[in-house]
């Protein structure tokens, strides 16, 4: 069954508006999941059909179905290998409207944990004609407030994100979940980070 990722940042900047928030999403109910340390590598990727051969073997059995429908159905794809804490994961990420698969608010979304080492699963990548985009490290808190994800990011070259998530079945749900989830930000006194702003702070990082 196919997931759809719907979410939306917001930019905190200083540890101390961070701090605030932490403190405001504990006071509305919001629990506090796991935290942990990520290596996230993001690569570009231009044939397609050339990653999927090359990658197909490595995709646990229970992955390889939703690894298959998201190359035939997603387009714009963002590839990336996240070690956190140790674990390492394969994650795909394609746009399923005008937003991109990097930063979108809306987007298919593929992860599989893969046993091996990040450099081993990086070096699959590049085998199979991908190509290195950006590499970083992210301190991540995930609190679970209800059904909704709020993740409170220290970010190499951003500083502080929020980010406020649902994951979705129904493509068709993707617009109602993005006006929910705007106006849980709202309350919160939080502004959407805009698309616009985001991708030219990747640029500049990737830069």
């Amino acid at each position: 069954m196919s997931q759809y990722e719907i979410e939306i940042k917001s930019l905190l900047g200083s540890p101390e508006r961070a701090s605030s928030l932490r403190e405001r999403i504990v006071k509305k109910g919001g629990v506090l999941k796991r935290k942990n340390n990520q290596l996230n590598h993001y690569f570009l990727l231009k044939d397609v059909n050339k990653f999927k051969e090359k990658l197909a073997p490595y995709i646990p059995a229970e992955d390889k179905e939703k690894f298959e429908k998201i190359l035939e159905e997603g387009s714009d794809f963002s590839v990336r290998t996240r070690d956190t804490d140790g674990e390492v994961r394969l994650v795909i990420k394609a746009s399923i409207g005008s937003d991109t698969s990097a930063n979108g608010v809306s987007r298919m979304e593929f992860e599989a944990e893969m046993k091996m080492t990040l450099d081993e699963l990086d070096n699959i990548l590049l085998d199979a004609g991908l190509e290195y985009q950006a590499k970083w490290s992210r301190e991540r808190a995930e609190y679970k407030l209800n059904d909704t994800s709020i993740c409170l990011d220290k970010n190499a070259g951003y500083g502080y994100l929020a980010e406020f998530e649902k994951v979705v079945t129904d493509r068709a749900l993707a617009d109602n979940v993005k006006r929910e989830l705007l106006e849980m930000m709202k309350n919160f006194k939080l502004a959407e980070l805009s698309q616009d702003r985001l991708e030219r702070m990747f640029s500049y990082y990737n830069n």
